[in-house]
């Protein structure tokens, strides 16, 4: 007898992750050949320490605070005072109004990602236009969700906004348009003046339309910039935004899956919204985050790891595979690298790389198959080894 199963969940676990399938595939290849020998620019998994003020902040609460304190379960959307906490530190930073009631506790981005997508999502047509290239993830979430994803093509030459093709997509449908900056994969902060064309329009098409149309912004790389590059806070700037944030790089902790969404103010009948939000994360099970992870995070919120080490990196395997001939964008901030592949064939030339024990990923994953990302947030010594390689990676493509 045939079990009776979802067949868009079996389609879904069947279907392969490129980014962890090439990860799966490094670890496989160390065993055979020797960690040493592989080059492994495949997962965003944080290579540096988290803060030694993380560190010091679980010993204090270890010592101070009893177990159902650190264990036991927080309020639905989290305990008061690390609401709080974020609250004053983001009225600080930012300049904004915030209290508790407008911050609610998740596992890290995707929780957040999830709940806003699904309590936004009222039909099958409400529409959400992500930016190409983008975290594949978002496909799933919204098409699992119960909604329709569209893909906005890119600007090419910057990485920026491609207004023209924003501007045909935009419709009737158009619930929400998920951005993310720095982004994943192409390291691009969103310029100001890209950002207040953006708010231009979407004001425009709000009226034209009568309904809001909601910014989700994925925040998991905020801190993660370089050369006094400023991110914007699109809550300043546009009043009906989600923003969606992670600890996850920002303190090196991405198992440990803890975030937080910001509902600002001024969105659109914000007391609904937020109750709505509280509704989803329940119905989703994505309630009560972590009681330690909350206590913990609630005494870093003004720390990083060190960043420092993520722009030597960018620095030095930006400028190396400049010499060699590919053609790179240059990221203000995250900590990957998102390079043209010789001859426009991403899978081509992903499996070329394996020839040199060079773990790529796919630029097809994040919708433009004519790119491959790398990740650098590896050790130094990893990148300075791999170099050689990639030279020879570089002649084979006849580059120079």
């Amino acid at each position: 007898m045939a079990a009776a199963l979802n067949k868009e969940m079996f389609d879904l676990g069947m279907a392969p992750n490129a980014i962890r399938a090439m990860f799966e595939y490094g670890i496989d290849r160390a065993e055979e050949i020797g960690a040493e020998n592989i080059f492994n620019y495949s997962i965003g998994n944080p290579s540096i320490e988290p803060p030694e003020e993380f560190n010091q902040a679980i010993i204090d609460l270890m010592n101070n605070m009893d177990a159902l304190e650190l264990h036991g379960y927080s309020l639905t959307p989290g305990d008061k005072g690390f609401r709080q906490a974020i609250a004053e530190n983001l009225t600080r930073r930012f300049g904004i109004r915030a209290d508790r009631n407008n911050v609610f506790i998740t596992c890290g981005c995707t929780a957040a990602l999830t709940i806003c997508i699904k309590a936004l999502t009222s039909k099958p047509e409400d529409e959400f236009i992500a930016f190409v290239p983008y975290f594949p993830e978002y496909r799933v979430f919204v098409e699992t969700m119960g909604g329709t994803f569209v893909e906005c093509e890119p600007d090419e030459k910057e990485f920026q906004i491609n207004f023209d093709a924003l501007e045909r997509i935009l419709n009737p449908n158009t619930k929400a348009l998920i951005i993310n900056t720095p982004n994943n994969p192409t390291g691009t902060v969103l310029r100001e003046d890209v950002v207040k064309r953006l708010v231009d329009l979407l004001h425009r098409k709000e009226q034209e339309y009568g309904h809001a149309i909601y910014i989700i912004s994925d925040e998991p790389y905020r801190e993660v910039v370089y050369d006094d590059i400023k991110v914007p806070f699109f809550p300043n700037l546009y009043e009906n935004t989600f923003v969606c944030y992670s600890f996850s790089k920002t303190l090196s902790i991405p198992g440990d899956r803890i975030g937080y969404i910001f509902v600002p103010d001024e969105i659109e009948d914000k007391y609904d919204t937020y109750k709505t939000l509280v509704g989803t994360g329940r119905a989703l099970s994505f309630v009560c985050a972590p009681m330690f992870l909350q206590q913990i995070c609630a005494k870093c919120l003004d720390v990083t790891s060190d960043i420092e080490v993520y722009r030597k990196n960018r620095d030095l395997l930006y400028g190396a595979l400049i010499e060699y001939g590919f053609d790179v964008i240059h990221p203000d901030g995250a900590f990957y690298l998102w390079m043209k592949a010789p001859g426009g064939d991403a899978d081509a030339f992903v499996e070329l790389a394996k020839k040199y024990e060079l773990l790529l990923v796919t630029g097809a994953t994040f919708g433009d198959s004519k790119y491959v990302r790398l990740a650098y947030c590896v050790d130094e010594d990893m990148i300075r080894r791999s170099l050689p390689a990639f030279k020879k990676l570089a002649e084979e493509c006849h580059l120079k």
